[in-house]
């Protein structure tokens, strides 16, 4: 069978750049394939690595169920809407579902810098830009509420601010990302929200994807168009799909999708799917973007999501070091660019072009010719990325290096053990790479 291609848009909006341009709006697309997948059965695990059983005929819990109340919570409420019945749910209003889940929605606006080069004065330079997406208030520990959206609406974050339902903002801090999955989670301190907040905002209830029906009605929430959360609804179209996105010659496959003909819009991206009982069972993602289609609109299933969530808000999170603790690698690198990835087939990181002697580096076993691909777990696309992410890491802590190793076949991935240096101490001696890492 021919596989049609069409293109899709993560529904993160682009809503402003400054430096001394004009506010826009406007969509990143990526050209993409889909696919319909077999569906199969899956089975998650715990933290100790026990396998959970699915649902059996009997009643008993579902792994989603356990894993689901295993998540981190305190003192703010689960929503409450009253128990209902399968039955009962076929008749609840869209309304009714809305006004309870709403409390558990966020509004995600995030300032990213990029870097530009100028053909007509030389040189680069740099652009503020700002996206608004949405987030899913799905748990809380001692200190930090914790906030589950997608990893393509904090990529990149400078600043993070996180909107409630009653408007007050505060500081985020992303506490961490899956970027295969396109998942992260965002942390708030408790004692940043107001008394007042705190009564209005609701731990949002979580439901097991792997009980939808096609055609069963679903109600989308998100932050349309940057203008506050809004409320649209539709019906499962399709079960398992599998969409591939490209940005130039990047390839990013999301797998085993909700499709959805409710509204997904750009701002939408990290809100939630929601059932009729109001239960979280999808994390919106991506929409269909070309004007030929409509009602094709994707989530990323609970099934699917709540494994990966629950890694993530057991993450410790980090906050920016002061300049007298900041890290030092030593070495430099050169940005691999797209151009270069499909000329010579390697992988998107950060090509080694040298190694500081005696560095951490090299005493990590970093050699020149290796790609640097990922940090402590974050994907590392170029320099700017390692620059961003070393911000949060001290001088002295030990971290696992992602390197991609040519042989004669290729390239092949490996694990460096790098303790990080201090930077002061390094660059008061004279020494070099410090502007690089």
């Amino acid at each position: 069978m021919k596989k049609k291609g069409f293109t899709i848009l993560l529904a993160a909006l682009t809503i402003s750049a400054a430096a001394g341009g004009s506010v826009y709006v406007a969509e990143r697309a990526r050209s993409v394939r889909a696919e319909s997948v077999s569906s199969s059965d899956l089975a998650v695990s715990d933290q100790e690595g026990k396998s959970f059983d699915r649902m059996e005929s009997d009643g008993s819990e579902s792994s989603l169920d356990l894993l689901a109340a295993s998540l981190p919570s305190g003192s703010i409420a689960k929503t409450d809407l009253e128990d209902i019945s399968d039955e009962e749910m076929k008749r609840t209003g869209v309304a009714d579902v809305s006004s309870d889940v709403m409390p558990a929605l966020v509004s995600i606006t995030t300032t990213t810098i990029q870097n530009v080069q100028s053909w007509f004065r030389g040189g680069n330079f740099q652009i503020e830009n700002q996206y608004a997406g949405t987030g899913v208030i799905m748990g809380q520990n001692e200190d930090e509420l914790l906030i589950v959206t997608n990893n393509h609406v904090v990529e990149g974050a400078k600043d993070l601010t996180v909107s409630f339902v009653d408007e007050e903002s505060v500081s985020g801090q992303v506490k961490g990302t899956d970027p295969d999955n396109d998942l992260a989670v965002v942390s708030v301190q408790v004692s940043d929200i107001g008394r007042k907040t705190l009564k209005e905002i609701r731990v949002a209830n979580t439901g097991d994807s792997d009980d939808l029906v096609v055609g069963e009605q679903v109600v989308a929430i998100g932050n349309a168009l940057g203008y506050g959360q809004s409320v649209t609804t539709g019906i499962v179209s399709a079960l398992n799909r599998t969409i591939s996105g490209t940005d130039g010659s990047v390839t990013t496959k999301y797998e085993n999708l909700i499709q959805t003909d409710a509204a997904i819009n750009p701002g939408n991206s990290g809100g939630a799917l929601v059932n009729m009982k109001g239960e979280v069972i999808g994390i919106n993602v991506a929409k269909s973007g070309l004007s030929t289609v409509e009602g094709m609109g994707y989530a990323i299933p609970t099934s699917k999501a709540l494994p990966i969530i629950q890694k993530l808000m057991n993450q410790k999170t980090r906050t920016k070091v002061d300049e007298s603790e900041a890290a030092y690698i030593g070495f430099s690198g050169q940005d691999i660019t797209p151009q270069v990835m499909m000329l010579y087939n390697v992988p998107q990181g950060i090509y080694v072009t040298d190694v500081a002697e005696d560095s951490p580096a090299e005493k990590a076993g970093l050699e020149v010719d290796m790609i640097i691909t990922g940090f402590d777990g974050h994907t590392i696309s170029d320099m700017d990325d390692l620059r961003s992410i070393l911000e949060y890491y001290a001088g002295g802590e030990t971290v696992k290096l992602s390197v991609a190793v040519q042989n004669r076949y290729g390239y092949v991935n490996d694990e460096l053990e790098l303790t990080l240096g201090l930077k002061r101490d390094y660059l008061n001696e004279g020494a070099a790479y410090g502007e690089d890492s």
